[in-house]
C-alpha cells in the first residue's frame, strides 16, 4: 500500500523543471544546428542546474514533435498553419512563435568551379528543370550537367525554395537530397558539378572572428535579383547584406513555445530572446532579431 501511494504521489506531481532547471528535450530543424549548439552551451553554463537536450530533425518531423507533446519547444523557418495551431487547441495547448533571428539561403559550388555569381532567375529555372547544364550559364564552362543538391526533402530549405522562391510551381525531380547539412557541403566539395544549398551558419569560417569569410572546403555563390548577375551587382550571404535585403535568399527563424506553464522550455526561449543569445546569433553570422547590427560593406573578388 506505501509503494503504491508513493508511486501515486510521483504521477500527480507532474513537470518538475523550472525555467532554469530539469532536464528537457526541444525539436529543431537541423540547419540551425551550429548556432543552436552554442546557445545551449551558453545557457547550461549560467543555469548548471538545467539541460537542454536538441532533437535535430527536418522542420517538418521538428515540427509534428510539437504536435504530438513530444516537446514544447520547436526552432523552425515558419509560424504554425491555422491547421496545426487548432490541433495544439485541441489539446489546451497555444503555440506561441517568437521571431529570433534572420537567416540566409546559402548557395554553394565546387571550390574549383570559377562560375560562382547568379541570378535569382537563373536559379529559379535551375529548380525547375528549365537549366541543367553548367553551359546554359556560361557557354565557356568545362563543367556538364549541374547536379543541384539539398538537405532532406521534410527540411525547411526545400519548402523554402518551393513555396518562397518559386511560389508552389513545381521542381525538378533531377534534384537530389542528401540528409543533412553537412553531408550537402562534402557531396559538393567532392563533385566538380555539383550545387547545393544550406544555411548560411554552416559556411561561414568561425575561425574568422569577423565573419568576413567562408570555409575554405566550398565556394560561396554571389546572387542578384537583377536579370544579368556581374561583380557588382552581387551579394554573398553576409549579415550586412541580409540586414539590407540585398542578398535575396533570406528567412526568419523562430522559437514556437507550446510549453503550459512556465518551465524550462518557456525559460529558454526568454533566454534566447536576451542580450546573451542574441549575440551567439550575432558571432554566428545571423540577423539577430532584437540586436542592432554594424553595416559593414564587403567586396571580394568574385
Amino acid at each position: 500500500m506505501g509503494f503504491v501511494a508513493c508511486k501515486n504521489q510521483d504521477k500527480v506531481q507532474g513537470p518538475t523543471d523550472t525555467t532554469s532547471s530539469g532536464v528537457i528535450e526541444i525539436s529543431a530543424d537541423e540547419s540551425f544546428a551550429p548556432v543552436l549548439n552554442q546557445e545551449i552551451d551558453v545557457f547550461e553554463n549560467e543555469y548548471d542546474q538545467a539541460s537542454i537536450i536538441p532533437i535535430y530533425k527536418s522542420e517538418v518531423d521538428a515540427i509534428n514533435l510539437l504536435l504530438q507533446d513530444s516537446v514544447y519547444l520547436a526552432i523552425t523557418t515558419r509560424t504554425l498553419t491555422e491547421g496545426e495551431n487548432a490541433a495544439l487547441e485541441q489539446k489546451k495547448l497555444f503555440a506561441k512563435p517568437v521571431l529570433l533571428a534572420t537567416d540566409a539561403v546559402a548557395l554553394i559550388i565546387n571550390r574549383e568551379n570559377p562560375d560562382s555569381l547568379l541570378s535569382v532567375a537563373q536559379l529559379k529555372k535551375i529548380l525547375s528543370g528549365e537549366i541543367t547544364s553548367w553551359k546554359q550559364l556560361n557557354p565557356q564552362s568545362k563543367l556538364g550537367d549541374i547536379t543541384f543538391v539539398f538537405d532532406n526533402p521534410n527540411s525547411g530549405m526545400l519548402r523554402y525554395l518551393r513555396d518562397s522562391l518559386m511560389q508552389g510551381a513545381p521542381l525538378s525531380d533531377k534534384l537530389f537530397a542528401q540528409n543533412t547539412n553537412r553531408e550537402v557541403i562534402d557531396f559538393v566539395e567532392q563533385t566538380p558539378g555539383a550545387m547545393g544549398v544550406v544555411g548560411a551558419s554552416w559556411v561561414l569560417d568561425m575561425a574568422d572572428t569577423t565573419l568576413l569569410s567562408f570555409i575554405p572546403q566550398i565556394r560561396v555563390m554571389a546572387l542578384t535579383d537583377q536579370a544579368v548577375p556581374d561583380k557588382y551587382n552581387t551579394f554573398q550571404p553576409y549579415q550586412a547584406y541580409m540586414a539590407t535585403g540585398e542578398y535575396p535568399l533570406s528567412r526568419s527563424v523562430y522559437a514556437i513555445l507550446s510549453e503550459p506553464r512556465n518551465g524550462l522550455a518557456t525559460g529558454f526561449t526568454r533566454f534566447l530572446t536576451g542580450y546573451k543569445a542574441q549575440r551567439v546569433i550575432l558571432r554566428a553570422g545571423l540577423v539577430p532579431a532584437t540586436q542592432s547590427l554594424r553595416i559593414v560593406n564587403v567586396r571580394e573578388e568574385l
